[in-house]
């Protein structure tokens, strides 16, 4: 695979703010981690309770900007979303009921993916003008295929012909659906912001992926199991084609799972520091995709157990105790979100590491590919871009500044790296608020955790 150039010209978010100097490790770590819901999960649940039959009630949801902009997308069109106490650490429940939906709204994305791929098919079924917007780091994210299955199911929308935001409709309380074709290849967030509104097209949705990739299925897989789990009839009569049937959608109450995308840097740091890390209420079974680091960090030499509820991961002394990583080669398109914490362990490895499938992943928040090289390579490291992915050799890191460029997740590989390298200092911790406005604090525990480890075994010793 040929290596390419491509600039990483999006100015680091941080500008005007102090950085955030990564903690380092002092020893092993002894973590244990609860982590607030998953974003994924809680925003598709959102649409899906703001289009059901009744009210629902969603448990332990995540409360980020993320779901922030959804829940406030969601109550512009005019669904009633509602806080209520609940068991949630990080957070009240929500109680969603539906009403008849109205434009004549503005509708913020912010930066959230699911946010403007999901809710313009919702928006397509209010009655009224609706204009689609956000942050101006959004406008650079891929739109073309939600603006051009709009047009195809009748939407008549107003853009500037460049395929992104900002663009706008006015809903006429329905859409027809049937038949429809898209390239799906930037992000499988096209499939599923169609798939979840489909139940209440006229004709519901017989949708084909139409294009050479189609990323991240484990998003899809999910999109399907949570139509289905409220008794929507989805088939899928082959590889990259769905058909929903239109149908009533049932209002169930739910419980948001831990997000395992998000608990990708805490597991990771046991293999960069040493220890273990306990990742708590670890489901036995789920879709997201983040599961896959059971699989995934074994190949590093992590060891994973399970202990009731909670899954724990090893990483033995550690690179901090001189413990040596291989490199390898993997593929990791059925999980690009995964890519940022792993490039972040693979920096630090005894060995070359490349990472392919991941080539969607310059339409993320930022260029992600560009982005995990300027980083890596502005602190010593030798990181090459590929057309699909990125090579990772080995060298020698040391402190200096790291760019989060607006992306929750370049920020978190930003803490990894510094777990066992003074003086990385990212300049924008306050990005992860995205998905998880607790990470600062939950990091610091997480490294804390060594030094009253190291405490401990200085008392016993004397």
């Amino acid at each position: 695979m040929a290596d390419t150039t491509h600039s990483q010209s999006q100015t680091p978010s941080g500008a005007g703010r102090a950085p955030w100097v990564a903690p380092v490790a002092s020893g092993p770590l002894h973590g244990d981690v609860s982590l607030p819901g998953s974003k994924s999960l809680t925003n598709r649940e959102l649409v899906l309770a703001a289009l059901a039959d009744g009210p629902s009630t969603i448990h332990l949801p995540l409360h980020s900007r993320d779901s922030a902009l959804m829940v406030e997308g969601l109550r512009a069109l005019g669904v009633g979303i509602e806080e209520l106490p609940g068991t949630n650490p990080y957070g009240p429940d929500l109680r969603v009921t539906p009403a008849p939906m109205t434009g004549d709204v503005r509708v913020d994305c912010g930066l959230a993916g699911t946010v403007m791929r999901f809710l313009p098919p919702v928006a397509a079924l209010a009655v009224g003008p609706v204009v689609f917007d956000g942050d101006e780091a959004a406008r650079r994210r891929p739109m073309r295929p939600v603006i051009d299955a709009l047009v195809q199911l009748g939407v008549d929308v107003t853009d500037d012909g460049d395929g992104s935001l900002p663009f706008a409709f006015t809903g006429t309380g329905s859409v027809r659906g049937g038949p429809l074709s898209i390239d799906a290849s930037a992000s499988s967030q096209f499939v599923s912001g169609l798939l979840l509104s489909a139940p209440r097209f006229d004709e519901g949705l017989h949708l084909r992926h139409d294009g050479e990739r189609l990323p991240s299925l484990p998003h899809i897989e999910m999109t399907v199991a949570a139509l289905r789990a409220r008794g929507v009839r989805v088939d899928e009569p082959a590889v990259g084609e769905w058909v929903v049937h239109p149908g009533p959608i049932a209002a169930v109450d739910v419980t948001i799972e831990p997000d395992l995308s998000n608990a990708a840097p805490f597991a990771v740091a046991a293999l960069v520091a040493g220890g273990t890390v306990r990742i708590r209420t670890w489901p036995t079974a789920t879709t997201q995709v983040g599961a896959d680091l059971e699989t995934l960090l074994p190949l590093w030499g992590a060891t994973v157990d399970r202990d009731g509820d909670d899954l724990v991961f090893g990483g033995g002394v550690g690179i901090r105790g001189g413990a040596s990583v291989p490199g390898l080669d993997l593929d990791l398109s059925r999980g690009g979100e995964l890519a940022p914490a792993l490039v972040a362990l693979a920096a630090l490895a005894a060995g070359p590491t490349t990472i392919t499938g991941i080539g969607h992943l310059r339409g993320h928040e930022t260029d992600r590919l560009a982005a995990l090289a300027a980083d890596v390579n502005r602190t010593g490291g030798s990181v090459h871009e590929l057309d699909d992915g990125l090579r990772i050799e080995p060298a020698r890191l040391h402190g200096g500044g790291w760019a989060a460029y607006e992306d929750h997740r370049m920020a978190t590989a930003g803490a990894i790296v510094g777990l066992v390298t003074p003086g990385i200092a990212v300049d924008d911790i306050g990005t992860t608020a995205k998905t998880l406005p607790q990470f600062p604090e939950l990091w610091a525990e997480l490294v804390a955790s060594a030094s009253a480890s190291s405490s401990s075994s200085s008392e016993v010793s004397r």
